[in-house]
């Protein structure tokens, strides 16, 4: 049986913090908060209280490689193994994010209409405001339905910074 641990460490990329917390099983939380930990500790602490948090860039070293390679272009991808947490209403729309192609981006309402829930979209909306990993799991490409950016954990500054960065 594997020990209940999450790593976790904190890296700059492009002059920002990005904290990275994996389990064995995959990554499970990226942010970026000019302090990072204190956000990670609360997600830790309501979604997996019994796991032991251990600091260790080496075992996160593969999720920032992938990281750098998609801010400098090389990669619009990533295909490493995730594990999240939530309830099923936010699994299931944190999976259709993950349709969401690069350089795209959709409306809470679609996101809502592709769960087959239109009458959902408050509900899909929290649950993006939810989504543990960011970029991973592309939230920056909602937008609203008249075009406008709306919120994001991280700030809107990030949310445009990425959304240019992958603007073809």
């Amino acid at each position: 049986m594997l020990a209940k641990t999450i790593y976790w460490t904190i890296t700059h990329i492009n002059h920002k913090p990005f904290l990275f917390a994996a389990t064995e099983k995959g990554l499970s939380y990226l942010d970026s908060h000019s302090e990072p930990f204190l956000p990670f500790k609360k997600w830790a602490q309501k979604n997996l209280p019994t796991f032991t948090l251990i600091e260790n860039e080496k075992k996160l070293n593969p999720y920032i490689d992938e990281l750098r390679r998609y801010f400098s272009r090389e990669s619009d991808s990533f295909t490493l193994p995730f594990d999240l947490y939530g309830t099923a209403f936010q699994l299931s729309v944190w999976e259709a994010l993950l349709d969401v192609e690069y350089g795209e981006t959709v409306s809470y309402t679609h996101i809502a209409h592709a769960l087959n829930k239109p009458t959902a979209v408050r509900a899909v909306a929290n649950a993006i405001g939810a989504n543990p990993l960011l970029i991973f799991i592309p939230c920056h490409r909602v937008i609203g339905k008249d075009g406008s950016l709306t919120g994001f954990r991280s700030g809107l500054d990030l949310k445009k910074t990425l959304l240019s960065l992958e603007s073809k």
